[in-house]
């Protein structure tokens, strides 16, 4: 499954990054494969992207760039981390930084990193209680 997406850009030029750790092992992207082709499957009008800080590519500057260069304006980025370690709370803000300096005209929006989120934490409780999907 391709992380690169050939919807068009929308009419509100807006699109989403997934942004991960990355992994030497290829199988290892596929969750996040997957969460990007459920967003395509709900909003095929939100062009989607998966970005790597290190190990995988593309890298957040060069998916955002594609972005951009297809006409995007606005990219909210979503970091599929569930802590908020050093990678969190010292990587990303300067690249985001570097991102916002290098496409001025283009408004980036960083959520929370997804272990922040409340419907995430109470979704693996209750995967974690249930058991497996036998």
């Amino acid at each position: 499954m391709s992380s690169v997406s050939s919807s068009p850009v929308s009419s509100h030029g807006r699109a989403i990054v997934l942004f991960a750790h990355g992994s030497r092992d290829p199988q290892w992207r596929a969750p996040l494969d997957a969460v990007a082709a459920a967003i395509r499957a709900r909003h095929a009008e939100r062009p989607v992207r998966c970005a790597f800080l290190e190990l995988c590519e593309p890298s957040l500057g060069a998916a955002s760039a594609e972005l951009v260069a297809s006409g995007v304006r606005h990219i909210t980025v979503f970091p599929v981390f569930f802590g908020v370690g050093k990678h969190a709370r010292e990587d990303l803000p300067v690249l985001m930084a570097e991102l916002r300096s290098a496409h001025p005209a283009v408004t980036f929006e960083l959520l929370p990193a997804a272990g922040e989120h409340d419907a995430l934490v109470s979704l693996m409780a209750g995967i974690a209680v249930s058991g497996s999907p036998a």
